[in-house]
C-alpha cells in the first residue's frame, strides 16, 4: 500500500521560499508519475507540476515556471517542491499525488496536504 505524507508548509512573506516534502511509503513502479497540486479557498484544484518517478520533470504550470522546482531523495523516498519568490496567489493547500498503473492511469493516491500562506 502506498501512502504519501506532505510537510513543509507554513506562512511566509511575499518573495520568500518554502520547500515542501512528500514522503512516500510503499513501492511505486518506475513507469509512474507524481505530481503536486494545489487548491486555494473557493477555487478549483490545479496541477502545479508533474514528474516521472525516475525524476524527469515533465511539466510546470506557467505561473510557477522559473520559481518552483522539484527534486527527489531516493534514499529517503521523498519528493520535494522548492518554491521561491512566493506570491500571494501561491497561497493554497498543496497536495502530492501519484499514479499507480502508469502515468496515464490517473492520480489515485493522495497525501493529506500542507498549507502554504503567502502574505505581506
Amino acid at each position: 500500500q502506498v501512502q504519501l505524507v506532505e510537510s513543509g508548509g507554513g506562512s511566509v512573506q511575499i518573495g520568500g521560499s518554502l520547500r515542501l516534502s512528500c514522503a512516500v511509503s510503499g513501492i511505486i513502479d518506475s513507469n509512474n508519475c507524481m505530481a503536486w497540486f494545489r487548491q486555494a479557498p473557493g477555487k478549483e484544484r490545479e496541477q502545479v507540476t508533474i514528474i516521472e518517478t525516475s525524476g524527469v520533470e515533465l511539466w510546470y504550470r506557467d505561473s510557477v515556471k522559473g520559481r518552483f522546482f522539484t527534486s527527489q531523495d531516493y534514499a529517503k523516498n521523498t519528493v520535494f517542491l522548492q518554491m521561491n519568490s512566493l506570491k500571494p496567489e501561491d497561497t493554497a493547500m498543496y497536495y502530492c499525488a501519484t499514479t499507480r498503473h502508469g502515468c496515464g492511469s490517473g492520480f489515485s493516491v493522495w497525501g493529506q496536504g500542507t498549507q502554504v500562506t503567502v502574505s505581506s
